[in-house]
């Protein structure tokens, strides 16, 4: 009985961890334009301005989830091997919520990173998110190659970027 219980426990923490891409049928299509407002509470970013030439990641994240600060631990550990990635950290909870994340992991540290409130939840309508985190991996040409439902490891995309 209490290897039963360990193999359903592996399962449900396993299924939190995604490692194939999701198929959202938007593969292959430009970043859409929508409105992030920044962490400066004063600055909107509207991602028709993102500029090209370097690899995008959109991190859809709940500054409560466990999941999301996991990924979002991992990825910190990581980031000096992802400098030339541009990170977008955006959720739809209010902005006190997400700059308390923010806060936390400390993350006016790195210049590559930049964290906002997506307040018309445009992103996760747009792809249709049932939950966080969410991940969508955007080549230098800003069209979408991969996105990924749940937590992933770092490495997982630091592959999907430089391969």
């Amino acid at each position: 009985m209490k290897s039963l219980s360990l193999i359903f426990i592996l399962g449900m923490f396993s299924g939190c961890y995604s490692s194939e891409p999701e198929k959202t049928g938007l593969e292959g299509k430009p970043l859409p334009s929508f409105t992030i407002l920044l962490s400066d509470s004063l600055t909107s970013l509207n991602t028709k301005n993102i500029p090209s030439g370097n690899p995008i990641v959109f991190f859809y994240y709940g500054p409560h989830c466990p999941y999301s600060r996991a990924q979002m631990e991992e990825m910190i550990e990581y980031m000096s091997l992802m400098k030339k990635i541009r990170f977008y950290l955006i959720t739809n909870v209010p902005y006190s919520e997400m700059m308390k994340f923010y806060r936390h992991f400390e993350l006016n540290k790195f210049p590559n990173v930049t964290a906002g409130v997506d307040y018309k939840n445009f992103f996760g309508d747009y792809f249709k998110i049932t939950g966080v985190p969410f991940t969508a991996i955007y080549n230098s040409d800003k069209k979408l190659d991969k996105a990924f439902a749940g937590k992933i490891y770092t490495k997982q995309i630091i592959n999907e970027v430089f391969n």
